[in-house]
């Protein structure tokens, strides 16, 4: 009888982790940061019926790079629970910081225990009361939680576009000038996006209770120019 082939443990996780982040290399980058008025997450995504941008609750949204179909089963899995707490205890109970634990939990477990991870990482931000109140959670593809303030990158090259935005960004900038950076920091060095490589919506500061909106081709046409 032959004898099973053995892999450590430490050989298993890398290859795992290696193996998810070359898949979420090859996506394209987003970026989420704090604005005068609120926070706004700006992906590139040329196409017209793919979302990586999504309302999870009131004032929660959902941002996710990597395989789409991944990332939009874990969006549903979010909208359900975010729902079920809601009407179970009250809509207050519903917070950036539970949903990502929540998915810190999901993705850590398929990481551990099934052959291939998920090749995602996800954005979950919430709008405060104030900017000092705004959360944003980057949770990774072995479900590690980073917890993130003022700005976060996610997807494609992080660190460069990080080094890019850390230069320029300012919390009381307009809607104009946060998308203004975020398109120079996706921008691929020969020539900048435009209105239609680009998915933008914002989490805005107001007295409405749902405050997801998503900015139109045509308003961020506008904006660009």
């Amino acid at each position: 009888m032959s004898m099973p082939y053995y892999v450590s443990p430490e050989q298993m996780m890398k290859d795992r982790a290696d193996f998810a982040r070359k898949g979420i290399a090859r996506g394209r980058s987003l970026v989420a940061m704090q604005y005068q008025e609120g926070i706004a997450v700006i992906a590139e995504n040329p196409s017209n019926t793919l979302r990586k941008i999504s309302e999870i609750y009131d004032r929660i949204a959902f941002a996710g790079v990597g395989k789409y179909n991944e990332f939009d089963q874990l969006r549903v899995l979010g909208v359900r629970a975010a729902d079920l707490k809601g009407y179970q205890f009250s809509r207050e109970d519903v917070d950036a910081r539970g949903l990502a634990n929540q998915y810190a939990q999901m993705i850590g477990q398929v990481f551990t225990h099934e052959v291939k991870p998920l090749e995602v990482e996800i954005l979950i931000a919430e709008l405060g009361k104030s900017a000092e109140t705004d959360q944003l959670f980057h949770v990774m593809f072995d479900g590690t939680v980073l917890d993130e303030r003022r700005f976060i990158v996610i997807g494609g090259d992080p660190e460069s576009i990080t080094q890019h935005i850390a230069q320029s960004f300012s919390a009381a900038q307009s809607l104009q000038e946060c998308i203004l950076l975020a398109r120079s920091a996706l921008s691929p060095s020969e020539a900048p996006l435009t209105a239609g490589d680009l998915e933008v919506a914002v989490l805005q500061r107001n007295a409405n209770r749902r405050c997801f909106k998503r900015i139109t081709e045509t308003q961020l046409a506008t904006f660009l120019d």
